[in-house]
């Protein structure tokens, strides 16, 4: 079986198609659920036109998918007021709903994964010791760029923002998101490079400097046709 004809990708898009799908019947802000959830309207579509030519590991789809739940919930009841954060915050007395930072941790555990699977199955970068810390400064840009979007949907859009900003009166949220995204980074190359590895090394594509595509020749080791970068 190739890998274009994995079972697993497909019941995961369903699941998200279908989530995606009761997230949009009767969310607490229409806005704000659109504004989460753009991203998973925009990936997924990616992700299937894309499959054929730059199919994803196992891993990586199971971690988008994730992700994309970990959106789709905060969009439809809005990150402050998710029934769940709200337990854990009554629970452990906490002042304020916690969603919020789990969805920023999210945003870079997840996207560090992307972005290593990226950079080894496009750059020379396999096997090199500066893999890590750059997949973890991409994370972290990408983190504060979404800073960059969360202030200009602050400042065009007024209080109707607030429910996307979902600062619940905290006044250093912005860095508190960027250091969440941080560990959750870091957190995830230390602990999934080694399975992201050999599923990279069981994928059926080949590697280049411009991109990769599926060509039925099973993905190996890079040791020996190309130095790595010191």
């Amino acid at each position: 079986m190739t890998a274009v004809r994995r079972p697993l990708p497909v019941l995961l898009a369903w699941a998200v198609v279908a989530a995606l799908a009761l997230s949009a019947w009767g969310p607490r802000d229409r806005t704000t659920w659109f504004l989460e959830t753009v991203w998973v309207l925009v990936g997924l579509p990616l992700i299937v036109l894309t499959w054929r030519r730059f199919p994803l590991t196992g891993l990586l789809c199971c971690l988008l998918a994730v992700h994309a739940l970990v959106l789709i919930v905060g969009g439809h009841y809005t990150y402050a007021e998710v029934p769940l954060g709200d337990w854990v915050r009554d629970a452990f007395g906490l002042d304020r709903n916690p969603y919020d930072r789990f969805g920023h941790l999210m945003q870079g555990f997840v996207p560090a994964v992307l972005v290593r699977e990226l950079l080894c199955r496009t750059s020379p970068l396999r096997g090199s010791r500066w893999l890590a810390p750059l997949t973890v400064c991409a994370c972290l840009a990408f983190s504060a760029v979404f800073e960059m979007l969360e202030w200009a949907a602050a400042v065009t859009g007024g209080q109707a923002a607030d429910a996307f900003l979902a600062t619940q009166g905290d006044v250093w949220d912005t860095q508190w998101d960027m250091f969440c995204a941080l560990i959750g980074a870091t957190v995830s190359v230390l602990s999934l490079s080694r399975l992201h590895d050999r599923q990279l090394d069981g994928l059926r594509v080949t590697s280049s400097y411009s991109g990769a595509g599926s060509t039925g020749v099973p993905r190996t080791s890079t040791a020996g046709t190309r130095p790595p970068l010191p």
